[in-house]
């Protein structure tokens, strides 16, 4: 098999980090032709196409996202080599995870503990709307997406979607708010409320149970946040409807107390993937350790 041609990883990883094949070329002080020759060159060697056109933008393949993680930590390792004899140049494996903003952030931290302290493995995430996450999973610059709503799934947006945990919901406050043997209608007509948002599938549900006892709620806030959420639950605002893995911390401390388990009803975490002929390594490993 032949070496790979460093100039040629070079124009590429140029290229792809400027996003224009023109503007490159003049910063390289090359034709856009010879450019376009050396990365032609390099995409014939590897045997995948690294960009695909969509109107006058150039964008990465899967090939091509997974070329330029290579090219970042080849040409990092060549300039901390210039500035230090000493071992710190060794490449490092990145995972790229996109997060529902308004996710519990200790969900996301449990889901990402067995990477997290690697030395060989970087972490990006970046949160989003559902719709703007999946976008950049489409276009490769996301490698997985955290949520706790299903996407739509069909032909055209093949995903696979793992179901990682799924956690009970339960009313959550300050110990001794709540008289002990209060019946959960009882409960639920008297004290103010914390809920999410009525756009989220926590809510319908719980719009659903409150529904079924013939229960007319007072809510003290509706929340997207579940870091919000858990704030205001310390303050003592009102009785939080949430997953108890939200507030992890405080039930532990014996800051606040699972008052009452809600039935019928849990909030599914997800993660959700494309089908790739290149998966990144990382995953599996998060995907079959959560399993």
């Amino acid at each position: 098999m032949a070496r790979l041609n460093y100039n040629h990883l070079r124009y590429f990883w140029a290229v792809a980090h400027n996003g224009n094949l023109s503007r490159t070329a003049e910063q390289l002080h090359v034709s856009q032709s010879a450019l376009s020759v050396q990365i032609r060159k390099l995409e014939r060697q590897i045997g995948h196409p690294l960009f695909e056109r969509r109107g006058k933008q150039l964008h990465l393949t899967e090939a091509g996202r997974i070329a330029l993680d290579h090219a970042d930590a080849i040409f990092s390792a060549g300039e901390q080599l210039l500035g230090t004899l000493q071992d710190q140049s060794q490449a490092r494996t990145v995972l790229r995870v996109g997060a529902l903003s308004t996710l519990s952030r200790n969900f996301q931290t449990k889901f990402l503990a067995p990477l997290l302290g690697r030395q060989d493995v970087g972490i990006v995430v970046r949160s989003g709307s559902l719709g703007e996450l999946l976008a950049q999973l489409e276009s490769h610059r996301l490698d997985v997406v955290l949520t706790n709503l299903a996407p739509p799934r069909d032909a055209a947006s093949p995903w696979v979607i793992h179901a990682l945990d799924e956690q009970p919901v339960s009313l959550i406050g300050f110990p001794d708010r709540v008289p002990d043997g209060l019946a959960l209608d009882a409960i639920l007509g008297t004290y103010p409320l914390l809920v999410p948002t009525a756009e989220t599938a926590l809510r319908s549900a719980f719009d659903a149970l409150t529904d079924r006892l013939n229960v007319n709620p007072t809510f003290a806030a509706e929340v997207d946040d579940m870091a919000l959420l858990r704030v205001l639950a310390r303050q003592d605002i009102g009785l939080a409807v949430v997953p108890p893995i939200v507030v992890r911390d405080e039930l532990a401390s014996g800051l606040l107390v699972e008052i009452a388990r809600l039935p019928e009803f849990h909030e599914s975490f997800l993660a959700i993937a494309p089908v790739r002929r290149f998966p990144n390594p990382l995953l599996r490993t998060l995907i079959e350790g959560d399993g």
